[in-house]
């Protein structure tokens, strides 16, 4: 590409942008305009204020058409097969009549900060399927591996009228509260013959789960599959109750050769059948809305104070004054904090 080839493609990417609304992004997305969907969450992901003007407009527009489909956390260790269960779920989903929406969280380059994996590469024969849609995002350094905005996406996804809503997280190993805090069902996997600290398993992550599936469960390992289904059956039999009156299930499937993947679903659907007779589901849902208002206000609220030049000399300062042994961190950070509430008391008189 030549520097005018170069020019006339940024000029017709700045018209387009120039000519994006967002009542016309959903009137495409409800017509199941892919691209337009992708455009949606590319908006969403955008630090440009321009496109999140858009993408907030875009979300308060969607909120009369969302709320309508089953949320599906799905996390385990690297190497469990999450994309590959996910393919092979995927297609009975399908076959259940389901429309699909796969938010792939994958780990970001250290460099460019974009994904590493690029899940839809991994799930090829679902990707090319209709009625799905699959959008890897990457991770960036939120916590549990979260990409930025997904709840907004997943808003967005039910808005383009998908039932079924898959989040598939970078794994095990960060605090996974984040994906639990915006799904319906929670879904763990895990390995046979892999202790839990191999693993990286806590408890609490097991206690979060709604149900926990052994992948890989075919040739040699479907006797191993079986009794490690056995015991984390047995296992999570102690923990507390939980309040939504479920009890956690175990079992085995391979998603190589599509083994049990429809007792998989049939449970999902049983969960969602009794959360929603006991009211469980909907007070989850307010519950999770809720928690996201204050985690969003509180982005804003450190983005405004990190953001603010003001600041800069006072907390360099500080950071100095840790270092060399000066000042604790806690007291540092208190200093730092009033002098800050001081300067907004001051502006507002």
């Amino acid at each position: 590409m030549n520097e005018e080839q170069l020019n006339n493609w940024l000029n017709k990417r700045k018209e387009r942008r120039e000519q994006l609304n967002a009542a016309d992004l959903l009137s495409k997305m409800r017509l199941q305009e892919m691209s337009a969907l992708s455009t949606a969450i590319t908006l969403l992901e955008s630090t440009r204020k321009d496109d999140q003007k858009i993408a907030n407009e875009l979300i308060n527009l969607s909120l009369p058409y969302s709320g309508n489909s089953i949320r599906i956390g799905i996390t385990g260790v690297p190497g469990v097969g999450k994309s590959t269960f996910i393919e092979s779920f995927g297609k009975v989903l399908l076959n259940a009549g389901k429309r699909i929406a796969v938010l792939a969280i994958d780990p970001s380059s250290e460099f460019s900060g974009g994904s590493i994996l690029g899940d839809k590469t991994r799930m090829e024969e679902l990707s090319l399927m209709d009625n799905v849609f699959i959008r890897p995002s990457p991770a960036g350094k939120t916590l549990g591996g979260v990409a930025r905005k997904t709840r907004e996406s997943i808003l967005l996804c039910e808005a383009a009228g998908f039932d079924i809503i898959l989040i598939e997280t970078v794994g095990v190993g960060q605090s996974e509260t984040m994906v639990h805090s915006m799904v319906d069902f929670f879904l763990l996997l895990m390995l046979a013959g892999a202790g839990d600290e191999l693993q990286g398993i806590k408890r609490g992550i097991m206690e979060m789960a709604d149900s926990l599936v052994i992948t890989k469960a075919d040739g040699d390992n479907i006797q191993k599959a079986k009794l490690a289904s056995r015991e984390y059956q047995n296992a999570m039999h102690l923990f507390p109750p939980n309040p939504n009156g479920w009890i956690a299930k175990a079992m085995t499937c391979s998603s190589v050769q599509g083994e049990n993947l429809e007792q998989v679903w049939q449970t999902i659907e049983s969960f969602i059948n009794q959360t929603t007779l006991n009211g469980w589901f909907s007070k989850k849902r307010h519950i999770q809305d809720k928690f996201w208002f204050q985690e969003t206000l509180k982005d804003l609220i450190l983005d405004r104070f990190f953001l603010d030049e003001t600041n800069e000399h006072e907390i360099a300062q500080a950071e100095s004054d840790v270092i060399d042994g000066k000042i604790s961190s806690f007291q540092a950070a208190e200093n730092v904090f009033q002098t800050y509430i001081n300067k907004q008391n001051g502006t507002k008189l």
